[in-house]
């Protein structure tokens, strides 16, 4: 994947992720900011998920800790030591936001 992939495959996981949360009318804020995508749970904990450019990466930040994330071409899914991205952002949003959240990508 070069680099302009990379930005337009991270551009339409982003917005996927904002029309999932609407969809499902979580309790859940986002906002997008130069390529970082911050959602503001409840309690206002944050799960930041930020690219990585030069390494080809996307990185989440959740109170859990922090995940680093490879494009499976394969697959077409991003991965974390075995998880995939909807696996890691359900689990810590659902443990931020104190209810069940299914984020389908």
């Amino acid at each position: 994947m070069n680099e302009n992939q990379f930005n337009r495959n991270l551009d339409e996981l982003m917005m996927a992720i904002e029309d999932a949360i609407e969809e499902q009318d979580l309790d859940i804020d986002y906002e997008t900011s130069a390529g970082i995508l911050t959602l503001t749970c409840p309690d206002n904990s944050k799960v930041i998920l930020s690219r990585q450019t030069p390494l080809l990466q996307l990185w989440l930040a959740a109170k859990s800790g922090g995940f680093h994330f490879d494009f499976d071409e394969g697959e077409e899914v991003w991965m974390c030591k075995g998880e995939s991205l909807p696996e890691v952002l359900n689990r810590c949003l659902s443990e931020q936001a104190g209810t069940k959240t299914v984020i389908e990508l």
